[in-house]
């Protein structure tokens, strides 16, 4: 056994391989979990299910004790205050209990846009921000993860008959599966290197968000048509009728529009290159 790693936000779209490939690469995984039950039944055999969230001091402290390292994928509701509540503050108070608690490695999925400039355009960007500065500050090694657009929202744009592309969007994006960036959580809390950085995660091919989503609906949604709606009527559409769901999502989409992918960094040790392409994953996920 290499270890225990409490994973916090298991049953999540991005949290569950992170999970997964611990378990798979010998570690022993602990899951914080506000319904032990469900989560069990959802993750299966092998892990250590343990009741409590991020606001709860107590359950948290519990279940860091004799934890090695710690991974911490959150994503708050829409509701105004729950990013600060959840993502920034849920981050701070785990990071200063696993400095209490003695672990040797927090890792965090943030995210490519997550800095002082964006953060002062999105509440759920200043969360994530604030969540940063606290690891960085809590004395635990760390490794803060800033992945591209996720294969596995992919899915997520389909709406009915048709997938629907927010903006015009017409950057390309290296995306990245869940698969790639769950292996190097799992290199992260392996050893010494890689401690205290912050990394930028690409996948291994260009695409805008259109070529992207005809390939999917072509391969796994019988060719469903792709669409796009401007952003100012989606804007409209999410205040008078959604009451604010897209809040988080319109303003990402905003920023991706306007700016477009950041360029990969050219340091050493801060950009992790996945070697899934979206062929690969369409393939893997139709087997």
């Amino acid at each position: 056994m290499r270890g225990c790693v409490l994973v916090i936000g298991a049953t999540g779209m991005l949290g569950h391989p992170v999970a997964a490939r611990l378990l798979a690469d010998g570690f022993a995984v602990r899951v914080l979990a506000r319904d032990p039950d469900k989560a069990s039944r959802m993750l299966g055999e092998g892990y250590d299910v343990v009741r409590g969230d991020v606001e709860d001091a107590d359950a948290l402290r519990a279940a860091l004790t004799g934890a090695d390292g710690v991974h911490v994928s959150l994503k708050a509701g829409p509701k105004p205050g729950e990013p600060e509540r959840v993502e920034h503050q849920g981050t701070a108070r785990t990071a200063r209990l696993a400095k209490e608690s003695g672990v040797q490695r927090i890792t965090y999925l943030s995210g490519c846009f997550v800095d002082a400039r964006h953060a002062r355009e999105s509440e759920a960007e200043a969360a994530k921000w604030g969540a940063e500065q606290a690891i960085e500050s809590s004395g635990v090694p760390y490794t803060i993860l800033k992945p591209t657009y996720f294969m596995e929202t992919l899915p997520l744009h389909v709406q009915g008959k048709v997938a629907v592309v927010l903006g015009k969007q017409p950057h390309r994006w290296h995306m990245v599966a869940a698969r790639d960036y769950a292996g190097m959580v799992s290199s992260a809390h392996s050893g010494p290197s890689g401690a205290n950085a912050r990394q930028f995660v690409f996948g291994p091919e260009p695409l805008t968000m259109v070529e992207a989503l005809k390939r999917y609906c072509d391969a796994a949604e019988g060719g469903k048509r792709v669409v796009t709606a401007p952003l100012p009527v989606m804007k409209t559409l999410n205040a008078t009728v959604m009451r604010g769901e897209l809040n988080r999502e319109l303003a990402l989409m905003r920023v991706m529009q306007r700016e477009g992918e950041p360029a990969p960094p050219a340091a050493d040790g801060e950009l992790q290159r996945g070697t899934t392409t979206l062929d690969q994953w369409l393939a893997e996920r139709r087997g």
